[in-house]
């Protein structure tokens, strides 16, 4: 089983950007500026069903992007941004250009791997907003994806963790997580305290509805977690250029499980978890 003394997380990934070192801060819940105080947030996923919400009725509430729906900021003023999540890199290098025009300083969650591929393709956005930047750990390794070594070689990374990999029941007892050792083909969990790291799902919008739980949200409103038509492009995409998805294989073994997890967890803790996605509203019998 794995101790507090074990999973202790660096306070901080260091960078070195032109000769000039950049710090970001590891994510803290106990750390003031995160409290979102009870309310309710609005959580934007990348699903096709996007195009189809009435985000005029949604702009003053909380909100936390994921991806590419920082997109919808072109579009709509959106009043109350208090999260933008990254945890894959290979999002950085297939859309480039949205992190480019749509990203000016929001509070930014995101891997090592993720901030990693960005001191490579974005420079300037690191050494611009890296106090409004903090590092989210996967609760089983240090990184989220493995990263080409050319590009660790370009970069002053002070990560002293080994990167193998831990099995989720090592965290059965641990006070932070909900595990569910039993669920097969394999185990799955959820986090109460992304101090200590979150869990993976297969995709971001469970990292950032674990992000908002630990924030101290009031309430999660998720929006765009269509799964079901996950070969069509994400709303701000096109046939022509398309991320590719991996949903479909995780749907049914992990992805749906663990929201259902997640809901119920969260709920027995008084913070109701609603899924808005027209898509697959049927799919799920742990949110409302």
């Amino acid at each position: 089983m794995v101790t507090d003394s074990e999973l202790q997380r660096p306070f901080s990934a260091e960078f070195n950007i032109d000769n000039q070192l950049v710090a970001i801060n590891a994510f803290n819940a106990s750390e003031a500026v995160q409290s979102l105080h009870g309310k309710s947030v609005n959580i934007i996923a990348s699903g096709p069903s996007i195009a189809q919400m009435p985000f005029a009725e949604l702009l003053n509430t909380a909100t936390i992007f994921v991806n590419g729906s920082i997109y919808l900021t072109e579009q709509y003023n959106f009043t109350n941004v208090v999260g933008y999540v990254i945890s894959d890199a290979r999002f950085i290098s297939h859309q480039s250009s949205i992190l480019q025009k749509h990203y000016s300083g929001q509070p930014l969650y995101a891997t090592v791997a993720v901030f990693e591929a960005m001191a490579m393709s974005h420079p300037d956005i690191l050494l611009a907003h890296h106090k409004a930047m903090r590092v989210l750990y996967p609760i089983d390794r240090p990184r989220s994806v493995k990263t080409d070594q050319s590009l660790l070689s370009k970069l002053l990374f002070r990560q002293k963790w080994p990167n193998s990999k831990k099995p989720l029941s090592d965290f059965t007892n641990h006070p932070s997580f909900v595990i569910d050792s039993h669920h097969k083909p394999a185990a799955i969990g959820v986090s109460l305290d992304l101090t200590d790291g979150f869990v993976e799902a297969g995709t971001v919008a469970y990292v950032a509805a674990q992000l908002a739980f630990s924030r101290q949200a009031g309430a999660i409103h998720l929006y765009g977690i269509d799964l079901l038509n996950s070969s069509q492009p994400r709303f701000y995409e096109n046939k022509g250029h398309s991320a590719p998805s991996k949903l479909s294989k995780a749907v049914n073994d992990r992805i749906v499980p663990s929201f259902n997890l997640l809901g119920r967890v969260y709920k027995e803790r008084g913070v109701p978890v609603y899924n808005h996605s027209p898509v697959s509203k049927d799919l799920f019998d742990g949110l409302y």
